[in-house]
Order: C-alpha cells, then structure tokens, then sequence
C-alpha cells in the first residue's frame, strides 16, 4: 500500500463545515478519523455521520467529554490516533486538525512537500523554561502543581486551588527522562513517532503524570515527542495566529487574501459562517500544483499591526478599553495644535492673520467662560461640536480631544488664557502641558493690555488685575512642572515687544514647517503708548504687575511694517 497521508479531527461544533473539510481531505483517498465531543448532541453526530457515509476512509472514534485545558482532549486525540494507526496500515504520517481548521492548499500539495522532508516530524516543541508567551500567570508552575478540575469549569474554586498549593509549598515531581515542552495541538508526526508515544512502556506514569498539568494538549505530544523523534522541526504547519491575551485570532472572509499569501497548509481558527473562505478554498482547482513553501511570516506585520491598534489603539482615539484609565492613551490628541496666550491681546487681528499666513484653523477663545469661539465664530463645528460653554464644560478635555480628533490633518490653533475657564485645579492646562502634540506660547502679562484699553474705574480693574495675575502665575506653574511634554516658550511683555518679529518667525516655522513663503510681515500691535505709565499706576495704588517684565513707562511702539531678516 502506497505512503498516505492521514488526519484525526477534534469536533464540537459547526459540524456541518466539519463534513465539508473531512470530504476535501478524504476525496484523494486519505484516511480521517474524526473525534466529535460527547457534549455534541446525538442527532447534530448521526447527521455527520450520515453525511459522510459514502466515503469508506472517514471513521469515528470513541467519543470523549472534553473541557477546555483537561486531559480529556489529550484523550481524543490518543484515541483517534491510536484507532488511524491500526485501522490504516499505509498511512505513515498523521496530521491532527480541529474542527475549526481549513485546508488552504490541496492535500496533495501539502503530501509532496511532506515527501521532500522524510523523517521529520513538524510539531512546536519548546523547552518551557525558555518561552516567555505563556499566559495565565503558569508557566512552570504548570507542570509542578496539581489541577485536577478544568479552569473553565469553576474558575474561582481553580484560582483556590493554585493559590493554595502556592501558600503549602507543594510541588510535583516530574516522571525521570522527560523535560516539559510546549507548543500548539496541531501537529504532524511521522507514524514511527506517534506509535513510539502510544505505545512506550512507560505510557501509564506519563498518562497519570499529564492528567494533572494544566492543559495537557499543549505539553504531552511536545513533549514525549522528544523521546522519540528522530528530527523534529518545530514548527506547526497549521497556521494560527494569536493576540496579545494568547486568544487566538478568527479568520473571517476579509481575510481572504491574506491566507492566499501565506501559502501555508492549514489555517484556525476559522469562523463558521466564512462562506466565502469555505468555497474559496475546498473548491477544485485547475492550476497546477505548487510547491511553495509555506511563509506565514508574509502576513504576520498585518497581525503585529492589529495587535498594536487593539493594545494602544489609534492616537488621540479614546476607547471604552481604556477611557477610564488615565495615560492609558496611545497619545492624549490625534495631531499636533497650538496654543496661544496673549497673542491676541498684544496684536490687532492675530486670528486673521495667523490663519492667512500659515494656512491652518484658528479658533478665538475656545474655553471662554461664556462661548466657544470658534474660527469664523460658528456656531456649530466639525464632529457636531457646539458652541455651548455649558455642554463644553461638561467635559473640556473630551471637548479639545473631539475637535482635534474630527479635524485630522487640519492644524488647529487657539487662545488660551487666565480668563477663560481653567477647571478644578487647572486640570485641562496640566492636559496640554503633557501632551506631546501640544505647543503653546505664553506672552505673560499680556492679560493686562485689554485692562488698559478698557478705560473702566480704575479701582474694578486693580481688582481684575490681582486676580488674572495669580491665575496667570499658577498657570506658568503648571506649565514649568517638571512632567511638562508639550513644546512651551513663554516671553515676558517687554522680552517679547523688544523683537517680536524674531518669536513669530520661529512659530510660523514651526506650525508651517512645509511652506514655500516666508513670514514677511508681522501683524499690527495695539497702540502701548501709555501702558507702562498703567502699570505704574497698579503700582501706585497697592497692585504689583510683575508678569509683565521690566516694561518701561515709555516704550517705543515697534513698527508694524518690520520685516523679516
């Protein structure tokens, strides 16, 4: 009888997909051995059995109960192999798949590669001591403690359990001559090996010891397999992809492509209601036979990348996984903005011209205590943001990281000052201090030139004056701490007016890095003629401005038509 190649398959469920598999494999006269759990209801198993009566080389084996992580599983595939071993004396190698496995290739295809690797048996076996992708907190511990009920069945009373023999400092003893191993279920082995393992003297000390490990189908092939085998690569030819919870990923029809550019074998976990994967893949197929080799590496950076956006999601995109956990963020906004604080106060129409001359969005005030200025001053903004202080208000940082957010690829610029609306503590300016995207520049003192222009009763705004000033200097605190991240340059008034067109240059370099025009002209400044005799008359009446710097009493207005050097 010619070499065959033959397959045990471990059903529960979707067990009309189970039929369509075992005729794809069978149909060139390989044998199957297919094991259906016991939990699976009689008449869903005798229309199984019904549905594949017509092809002599699918049997069924003794059915067990199993559970998830138990002995019970290392059961049926014992007993599924052992009936495949007596029952088809041609057959000289055994591929074991789950119900929830999908051929990819033609068996055919997969047998001729086979054949260019005689003796070798294809099962992931790695030392335990030298993996670090276990899960579960059990490791070691899974072959020194005792776990003689299923996690799954009462995960409570198996907590107990582990956490008990920890407390007693009980410890098993592991059968002389075996070192544990393991690696996925899903392997393929050489006749030779596989009746070496079931039939190897010392089977019943290996049975009793493995009926106590935690999840034995992962460690008793891998590791008996070493006592053996004559070359073992390990490696599994089934190709199956986990995330960052060692849960394995589900393929569904989108992944269509992706499983076609692997080349490899077989594939788990596949949903079952892919009907697009299942006619895809077990239809006939006239182009001839191929002999790639299988690179699941080709597709793995697509998982890399899905596992990362699951883990850290998208930048400036707050999830339910992680909302409620601060700094949990992958990036506290979606992109870059800038904010300005005293800009508007010191330059006439700042607004206008910064939007004309760097090409970006800028807002007004967007935390004003009694509106939301956005730019234009509308009244409704991208991502259906409202101008409403009092829905703002409710949460300001959702607010920032919605409008930055729904304006993805604009930059946004606003003012930010001691007179809008700070939050207990200053809790949205501690935001943007340690987000990285965020720029803000600071002219302080600059809140008092709007007190100056006002001409009101001079006694109100020495009041006004003392109470921005101590919000102002509580603000540069926050900004100054050491967990700041954002990019912050702060200017005294009289710093800033000495040279004004050299700070500008530097922002507009900064917010337009990639434009072609250079800054030509400043923005006009308000008229300061009289400012510095203002602030001394603060002085004169008990107030002292420090904010601002040494401002002189007579300060000579820079002209509004400087250019750029």
């Amino acid at each position: 009888m010619s070499e065959k190649l033959g397959f045990i398959l471990l059903a529960h469920t979707a067990l009309d997909r189970v039929a369509q598999v075992a005729r794809f494999v069978a149909q060139g006269g390989n044998p199957v051995v297919i094991h259906v759990d016991a939990r699976t209801p009689a008449k869903a198993f005798q229309g199984l059995q019904q549905a594949l009566t017509d092809l002599p080389d699918v049997r069924f084996s003794k059915r067990h109960r199993c559970d998830w992580g138990t002995w019970s599983l290392v059961a049926a595939m014992q007993t599924a192999a052992e009936q495949m071993l007596a029952q088809f004396p041609g057959v000289e190698r055994v591929y074991a798949m789950s119900g929830a496995c999908l051929p990819l290739r033609p068996v055919s295809e997969l047998e001729a590669w086979l054949a260019r690797h005689p003796d070798t048996d294809f099962i992931e076996s790695v030392n335990v001591g030298d993996v670090n992708w276990t899960k579960g907190g059990l490791s070691k511990e899974r072959f020194t403690l005792w776990f003689p009920i299923g996690f799954k069945r009462n995960k409570w009373l198996f907590d107990r359990l582990v956490d008990g023999q920890r407390l007693l400092r009980m410890k098993r003893d592991i059968p002389d001559g075996i070192v544990p191993h393991i690696g996925s279920q899903w392997w393929c082995l050489t006749r030779e090996t596989l009746n070496a393992i079931l039939t190897d003297p010392m089977r019943g000390p290996y049975d009793r010891y493995f009926k106590r490990v935690w999840i034995p189908d992962e460690s008793y092939f891998q590791t008996l397999v070493r006592l053996h085998a004559r070359r073992i690569e390990s490696r599994t030819l089934t190709l199956g992809k986990f995330d960052h919870q060692g849960k394995p990923h589900v393929f569904y029809d989108d992944h269509l492509q992706l499983l076609r550019r692997s080349d490899c074998f077989m594939a788990r976990k596949i949903w079952a209601g892919s009907d697009r994967l299942y006619q895809h893949f077990l239809a006939a197929r006239d182009a001839a036979p191929s002999d790639a080799e299988p690179q699941p590496s080709r597709i793995d950076r697509h998982f890399a990348r899905a596992t990362e956006q699951r883990v850290r999601g998208r930048a400036g995109l707050y999830m339910a996984s992680r909302f409620p956990v601060r700094n949990r963020e992958n990036g506290k906004t979606a992109e870059p903005y800038s904010v300005f604080q005293g800009f508007t106060e010191v330059f006439q129409d700042f607004e206008g011209w910064l939007a004309a001359v760097a090409q970006c969005r800028v807002h007004g005030h967007l935390f004003a205590p009694r509106k939301v200025q956005f730019a234009g001053r509308e009244r409704v903004f991208t991502g259906g943001l409202s101008d409403s202080a009092t829905l703002r208000d409710y949460n300001p940082r959702a607010f920032l990281t919605n409008l930055l957010w729904a304006t993805r690829g604009e930059r946004q610029c606003f003012q930010f000052g001691p007179g809008d609306t700070q939050g207990k503590d200053f809790d949205l300016l501690r935001f943007m201090a340690t987000d990285s995207n965020a720029q803000i520049s600071v002219i302080s003192g600059a809140w008092a030139v709007p007190l100056y222009r006002s001409g009101g009763d001079f006694a109100q705004l020495r009041r006004e004056a003392a109470r921005l000033q101590r919000i102002e200097t509580a603000m540069l605190d926050v900004l100054q701490s050491p967990q700041t991240r954002a990019r912050i340059r702060i200017w005294t008034m009289a710093e800033f007016l000495e040279n004004p067109a050299e700070p500008l240059h530097m922002l507009f370099d900064e917010i337009a890095p990639h434009a072609q025009a250079r800054l030509i002209r400043i923005p006009d400044m308000v008229d300061l003629g009289g400012f510095g005799s203002f602030l001394q008359e603060l002085r004169n009446q008990g107030m002292q401005p420090v904010l601002m710097g040494d401002f002189p009493q007579t300060p000579v207005s820079p002209d509004p038509s400087h250019r750029m050097k």
